[in-house]
């Protein structure tokens, strides 16, 4: 299986959410907290490669911006 490539920096999505999150969220557009906070968590835990703990971390990052996930 070949290494999954980092393609951190994403905009303003940090980087503690790994590299598969990153690479994940940005082929789906997601590339900036702002367009986080278009989805629900639901949406997000659906795309591939995006977990819980990187669910939890852009959280947190949306708390620090004054955002929150869209509500479900």
């Amino acid at each position: 299986m070949a290494p999954t490539p980092d393609v951190r920096p994403v905009g303003d999505l940090p980087d503690s959410i790994g590299k598969t999150a990153a690479r994940e969220l940005s082929h789906n557009g997601i590339t900036t907290l702002a367009r986080v906070a278009e989805h629900s968590r639901k949406e997000l835990l659906a795309i591939h490669g995006v977990g819980p703990k990187a669910v939890a971390i852009l959280a947190e990052a949306l708390a620090d911006k004054g955002l929150g996930f869209k509500a479900t």
